[in-house]
């Protein structure tokens, strides 16, 4: 799990962001501050491997002069940027601190949960292997391209909306196996529909399958590959 701390003195403000959270697997928050110094304690006291961080905070100092700190400290935490500070000289300072990302309020759920998610996907990568390659790098550096680039024709019958629901709890899987029952409990979606899409993604190499037998029926199980994962980005 991902440990994060939510730093946002509006109450109002900081239980939407506690609620979209929550609503993506991976994550699991430590705690709210309301202040700068609050934060800094809580740094001390717990391990934070990621800070949804606001510029503006009461007092003297700042989101900025937090995630400063942070750099100056070496910590081994990741900042993304919530806030309404859109000057262009702020969200270039953060950006040559090395935020992950920079939200400008008020955003819609869908680019929390792309921060979100393009944060947990490059983790996930960057911690279990000791080497990268370069289309793995690629695709950490270049995903916003890589949106931009023509989708690729889904094959007949299959949407990018239900793909992308599938694949995202594949993902969730990390190294571990699934079947198509496992994706069925946590989707809304059918178990004749899973196979088609699972079938889909094992021939453009996404996933590899395998057929477990054991006591009944053989079950085919299923490891995403995750040197092959650039190639969805021309099909979500």
């Amino acid at each position: 799990m991902i440990n994060v701390l939510i730093v946002e003195d509006d109450p109002m403000v900081a239980r939407f962001n506690q609620s979209y959270l929550g609503e993506i697997k991976g994550f699991q928050l430590i705690g709210i501050s309301n202040s700068i110094e609050d934060a800094m304690v809580k740094l001390k006291e717990c391990k934070i491997d990621l800070i949804l961080l606001d510029v503006y905070m009461p007092g003297e100092r700042t989101g900025m002069d937090l995630l400063e700190q942070i750099r100056k400290e070496q910590r081994e935490t990741d900042v993304i940027l919530i806030t309404a500070a859109s000057e262009a000289d702020n969200i270039q300072s953060a950006l040559r601190m090395g935020v992950v990302d920079y939200l400008i309020k008020p955003f819609e759920f869908e680019r929390f949960k792309k921060a979100l998610t393009t944060y947990r996907e490059s983790n996930h990568l960057l911690q279990r292997q000791s080497t990268v390659d370069q289309s793995e790098l690629d695709l950490l550096l270049l995903r916003d391209v890589q949106e931009t680039l023509e989708k690729v024709s889904l094959p007949k019958g299959l949407t990018r909306s239900t793909l992308a629901s599938i694949y995202e709890e594949i993902v969730s899987f990390e190294e571990e196996s699934f079947s198509t029952d496992d994706i069925a409990d946590v989707t809304s979606i059918s178990r004749v529909s899973i196979r088609k899409y699972l079938r889909f993604l094992k021939d453009i190499g996404i996933v590899d399958e395998t057929l477990v037998y054991g006591i009944g029926r053989p079950v085919y199980q299923y490891t995403l590959n995750r040197r092959n994962i650039s190639r969805m980005e021309s099909y979500l």
